[in-house]
């Protein structure tokens, strides 16, 4: 018996299938749609600030933390890859964790997932509509912003092929404006300007190399959060068991190389004083070579923000529609356009509070607490991924090594470590009250079923 045949034939069916492969979502990715989408989200607008960043905790060894951080996200992505392959379900962290704690933890882990990705959208629209639109027209923030937001709210509701073909339209033009810093960083070297020597002088005068490593490694981590948000499109994904780990890997490998060729550059070509004083250190290089107008990349950030913003909007309303379908959320949010197919209530009520946020200006305090609620969430997913070790799923699906999710867990716990303590007081606050509506869900839930039990019909 074909089961390859069965399962495509379920994907092409309604979704009220009993199967679990059944799906109300149409299946429109291919492997090179996620790797874009994938890497399009990695290469977000963060890179054009980071690598200043880095070097202020780190020195001029720039490209050393951010092979650390690589090596830590390639962890927590190995189990991102099983628990997809094995589940391929929108709901992502959340339809993990439920599956291996209960719906409480697994209300917990989406409500983290959808604060964060929630914040998130609101920050790149406000960055949208800040300094680099400024570069062009001068136009109020908060009317940009929500206008930003609709736009990327209609986009995302047209449906995911066209939403993922404009992200690889977007992440060609990121990528290529990095390729021009890189490209600049080595001209420089080549006239003889610039100093090679700053790629090995690793440490500040506060601090020593391998805390300089450490600290710096945090910062780099950062950069490649944006992965995690792939697993809520696993679910319309042609062949998510043999597309998603080559299109995840891939992408990361992709980000790492350009992140470390972007910080050899930057630190080659600028002063690391100089670079780490700028809050745009990629335009410092631009500067430095001349020949390259930088208005250029004003427009190149805008495409990152913009981009960065459409693929986390894509994440919070997959995420929102598999956590009501997983009965953790109104089932409301599970409607779909007829036509379309696009889950057209959960994108809705993602993007109304992402609005408020944005007008607000409440994101300023909220944004640092990104990394936070995602490092709780990865620690969730890491763990989870070795209890549900004791159920088979499919055959194929992509197994890591049990080592790896083993040191994931580790490396979450050690970056949390380096957060400050008023930002854990925002984050524990925000998991708070996750906690105390998945303790009222579970209470309705468990009335409802005694309910059932007591009422013969």
């Amino acid at each position: 018996m074909a089961r390859n045949g069965g399962n495509r034939a379920l994907t092409e069916s309604s979704g009220r299938g009993a199967a679990p492969e059944g799906t109300a979502l149409k299946r429109a990715l291919t492997t090179p749609l996620l790797y874009f989408f994938i890497l399009g989200d990695v290469l977000g607008a963060g890179v054009y600030v980071l690598v200043g960043q880095v070097a202020a905790d780190a020195g001029g060894a720039v490209w050393l933390p951010l092979v650390v951080a690589l090596l830590l996200a390639l962890l927590t992505a190995a189990s991102y890859a099983e628990l997809a392959t094995k589940y391929p379900r929108a709901g992502g962290a959340s339809h993990y964790t439920t599956r291996a704690f209960g719906p409480f933890a697994g209300f917990v882990a989406g409500f983290c997932m959808l604060a964060a990705g929630i914040v998130s959208v609101a920050a790149l629209a406000r960055g949208f509509g800040g300094d680099y639109l400024s570069a062009f027209v001068t136009l109020p923030v908060g009317f940009v912003a929500v206008l930003f937001l609709a736009l990327l709210a209609l986009i995302n509701a047209r449906g995911i092929k066209e939403s993922t073909r404009a992200n690889v339209v977007a992440t060609v033009v990121e990528v290529g404006g990095l390729i021009v810093v890189v490209a600049l960083g080595a001209w420089l070297l080549l006239r003889g300007d610039g100093d090679v020597g700053r790629l090995t002088r690793l440490g500040t005068p506060e601090k020593g190399a391998s805390a300089a490593v450490l600290s710096g490694s945090v910062l780099a981590y950062y950069s490649f959060v944006g992965f995690e948000t792939s697993v809520n499109v696993a679910e319309e994904t042609r062949d998510p068991r043999r597309s998603y780990p080559r299109a995840l890997f891939g992408a990361l490998a992709t980000a790492g190389a350009v992140y470390v060729l972007v910080g050899i550059a930057a630190s080659a070509a600028v002063p690391t004083a100089r670079l780490a004083e700028s809050s745009g250190p990629l335009l410092e290089v631009v500067e430095e070579a001349g020949g390259v107008p930088t208005r250029l990349f004003s427009a190149i950030a805008l495409v990152a923000v913009a981009n960065g913003a459409l693929l986390t909007g894509i994440m919070s309303s997959r995420l929102a529609y598999g956590m009501a379908r997983d009965g953790l959320l109104p089932a409301a949010l599970t409607e779909v356009l007829p036509g379309r197919r696009t889950p057209w209530a959960a994108i809705a009520v993602t993007t109304l509070p992402a609005m408020l946020l944005a007008l607000t200006g409440s994101v300023a305090t909220l944004a640092s607490t990104l990394v936070l609620l995602l490092l709780i969430v990865f620690l969730m997913v890491n763990t989870a991924v070795l209890v549900l070790r004791r159920d088979a799923g499919e055959a194929d699906h992509f197994r890591t090594p049990t080592v790896l999710p083993v040191l994931g867990i580790a490396s979450c716990v050690l970056l949390a470590t380096q957060i400050e303590a008023e930002v854990w007081l925002r984050g524990l606050v925000i998991v708070a009250v996750g906690m105390v509506l998945g303790a009222v869900g579970a209470a309705r839930r468990s009335g409802r079923t005694d309910a059932g039990v007591r009422d013969p019909g």
